[in-house]
């Protein structure tokens, strides 16, 4: 019996499914160049709107701004070539026999490749009111069937209530989008129907969905035998407690310490309201603690997943770097790449894992005992 050849059957099985190294990488740099492009090109960028009259006053300020600006901006391209990269790679394993392809790849890959032409199609040829909304629903299509893919390849009832939630949230936005742009095509003045308190909604559950992926993803069991992981899991819990409640009473506590100190703190809050509002769509209507925990949520959750090689912390993290308001063309491929790669978490690894599975099986040949064929 051929004993490199079991060895090297063994090997090529326990990699297929996973990504090559190009996906790999490309999967990196584009978790980290999103997360570069969400804090110096929409969030510093408008940052130096808020502060442009200070701008003006220092040349080395304005300056600061600029590059900073400027730098985003190729963020924000090298971005956009990554997601296209990730997203082509992703959809020839679709198309290959493989553990990473889904239930619903008849829906998912037409729907995708539209959305990548119409997108192309929109770089060359800025799309006007009705092509915002035919962006919109095509958008929107793809979410509802990854979620449904989600749902059927994951059964952990928390797992889904994040993703369900996820996905109710961006949809408080393409209702708004869709449904203000379609009355305006139409020359309709009056308000949309719950235009605003769907939009408020979808807020408000992704919010929530950036707490519950520590719940659903990060969390570590209190009554666990490791020491250690019990020993981080009440640290997290009693500091995140005690950082929860003193943002959510922080405006109480500084009134009774000293009114004008409150208020200067407020006019800050605002500032940073409208920063945020401006980069990521969030406008800051529900306490700011409870924000803060999400973020704090998210990223450690993020972090751990990313650390172990798990597919899941790429998704969450780009599905949540996105931000609320996907105002972007890019923005909406980075929930689409998310999204996938939270469906198919199961399937395959990154990293360590990866090496790990494709280890090959030590063959030791057994002499019979009775003689036979060698």
């Amino acid at each position: 019996m051929d004993v490199m050849g079991v060895a090297t059957s063994a090997k090529d099985s326990g990699r297929s499914g996973n990504p090559s190294l190009l996906f790999e990488y490309a999967l990196k740099f584009l978790l980290i160049s999103a997360f570069l492009e969400l804090v110096l090109y929409r969030l510093a960028s408008r940052m130096g709107m808020h502060m442009a009259k200070l701008a003006e006053k220092s040349e080395a300020i304005r300056l600061t701004f600029k590059t900073l600006s400027s730098l985003g901006f190729v963020l924000l391209n090298v971005t956009s070539i990554l997601l296209f990269l990730v997203l082509f790679i992703l959809l020839i394993e679709k198309f290959k026999p493989s553990i990473w392809t889904g239930s619903f790849d008849r829906l998912l890959v037409p729907s995708v490749s539209l959305l990548i032409v119409i997108t192309i199609v929109f770089l060359v040829f800025p799309p006007a009111m009705l092509g915002s909304v035919i962006y919109n629903i095509v958008s929107l299509a793809i979410f509802l069937i990854l979620m449904a893919e989600f749902f059927v390849s994951h059964r952990l009832w928390s797992q889904r209530i994040t993703v369900g939630c996820f996905v109710l949230g961006i949809f408080g936005w393409i209702y708004y989008q869709t449904v203000t742009t379609s009355y305006g095509l139409l020359g309709i003045l009056d308000a949309p129907p719950l235009v605003h308190e769907i939009s408020r909604g979808g807020e408000a559950f992704l919010v929530l969905a950036s707490i519950l992926v520590f719940w659903s993803y990060g969390s570590t069991s209190l009554f666990t035998k490791n020491k250690t992981q019990r020993k981080w899991a009440l640290t997290l819990l009693a500091s995140g407690g005690i950082t929860f409640f003193t943002m959510l009473y922080i405006d109480f506590f500084l009134s009774l310490y000293n009114p004008a100190l409150a208020e200067d703190a407020r006019k800050a809050g605002e500032g940073l309201g409208w920063i945020f509002q401006m980069g990521m769509g969030y406008t800051f209507y529900l306490p700011f603690a409870l924000y803060l925990a999400g973020f704090i949520c998210w990223a450690y959750t993020v972090i751990k997943l990313v650390l172990i090689g798990r597919l899941a912390g790429y998704g969450l993290g780009l599905m949540f770097m996105a931000g609320y308001a996907l105002q972007l063309s890019h923005l909406t491929m980075m929930v689409v790449v998310g999204l996938i790669l939270m469906t198919i978490d199961k399937r395959g690894t990154l990293g360590k894992l990866r090496n790990k599975i494709g280890e090959p099986v030590v063959y030791s040949p057994v002499t019979p005992v009775l003689g036979g064929i060698r």
